[in-house]
């Protein structure tokens, strides 16, 4: 497992550009038995690469049939990445991120499945869905066609530590991108015969809840981009927003709170604005009596591991495979620091997310 995290890591798949670490995972999983096929994400998001879905036909009647599931792609490319292990803990070397997210939860989820097969484990039929283009915004997830494997359930291996814990609830997800359009004047001769858009665009968010809303609200303005030159009113400018809530009508407040800001200062020095508002992904909550939830914290507490149920605003392929009607929960990998070069993941970390998709498996077709 180990060396096929390190292999994953250096293959480079940033969004959309995943097709190499396809080919490699497709003959990996294919020369160990396992039934391998690719969907048709690529035409639909965009991609150079597909979804990879594996099939591990189950051995034992009636057992549910279940899915792992992991992304391919990486925050940044990793091309060039030296990785280093240093007092049992993977990092970054070089100038690249590591690549943990989602390497750290794809690795052990194979080498489970494998081992299963290996050891002769009765369970039912397992899936292995590998997706493209989760970071920027669970495209390849959103692309799937699952409905002819009538999955069961499912678990996706896609947040931090503790290893044994599990997100059972996300949040709502919505984004705005906002465009200011003023006028432009020479900045020198007569600015009072322009209106500034990157002002307007200041005003707004002067008066705007950014951050912390709440315990269940956050929001944030994270792209600026506007302007044509220092010497000219700036004539336009683009702003991409979010706002995120475990509490649906939190989300629609602060959405509300945050248009009315853009369109307030508009008005006040004569700017058109323009906003496309979308939810980005829905929340989920798969109750704790759930069968998926159960299963899951027995195969923790087989491994002595505290079974904490989690909320988190993040969002991963869960929400997209829930809004499909298949109940699954995140499973917890040793991954940290992800979406920062510091990233990095243990040695132990990384056996015992194998290690607890092993009683995944197991768990799932005890019922």
């Amino acid at each position: 497992m180990i060396s096929l995290f390190c292999e994953l890591c250096h293959i480079n798949a940033p969004s959309l550009q995943e097709r190499d670490v396809v080919e490699w995972t497709k003959r990996h999983l294919s020369d160990a038995g396992l039934e391998v096929w690719e969907d048709d994400a690529a035409g639909k998001i965009g991609g150079n690469s597909n979804n990879l879905l594996a099939r591990l036909r189950g051995n034992k009647p009636g057992a549910p049939t279940i899915f792992l599931s992991a992304h391919f792609d990486t925050v940044e490319p990793t091309e060039g990445l030296e990785m280093v292990e240093e007092d049992g803990v993977f990092r970054s070397a070089s100038d690249t991120i590591l690549g943990a997210d989602d390497k750290a939860g794809m690795a052990p989820m194979i080498e489970a499945v494998l081992a299963a097969r290996e050891d002769g484990l009765e369970h039912g039929d397992i899936y292995l869905l590998m997706s493209c283009a989760e970071e920027i915004g669970l495209k390849g997830a959103a692309a799937m066609e699952l409905a002819e494997y009538n999955f069961d359930f499912g678990f996706v291996l896609d947040t931090g530590p503790p290893v044994g814990s599990y997100v059972n609830r996300t949040a709502y997800h919505d984004k705005l991108d906002v465009r200011i359009i003023g006028k432009p004047a020479h900045a020198g001769k007569d600015p009072e015969h322009g209106i500034n858009a990157i002002h307007v665009a200041a005003r707004a968010m002067s008066e705007m809840k950014i951050g912390r809303i709440s315990p269940n609200t956050t929001s944030n303005v994270g792209i600026i981009s506007g302007g044509t030159g220092v010497n000219v009113v700036a004539p336009e400018v683009t702003i991409r927003c979010e706002a995120r809530s475990t509490v649906k009508a939190e989300l629609e407040d602060q959405v509300r709170h945050m248009i009315l800001r853009f369109e307030d200062a508009g008005s006040q020095f004569g700017a058109v604005v323009e906003i496309d508002h979308r939810r980005h992904y829905d929340a989920y909550v798969v109750e704790e009596n759930s069968r998926v939830v159960q299963v899951g914290q027995r195969a923790s507490r087989n491994l002595g591991l505290e079974p904490e149920l989690r909320v988190t605003l993040g969002g991963s392929d869960a929400n997209m495979f829930n809004k499909m009607g298949i109940p699954c929960i995140v499973v917890a990998t040793g991954m940290k620091a992800i979406h920062t070069h510091d990233e990095h993941v243990s040695r132990a970390d990384l056996m015992l997310t194998t290690q607890l998709c092993y009683e995944l498996i197991r768990e799932s077709a005890l019922g």
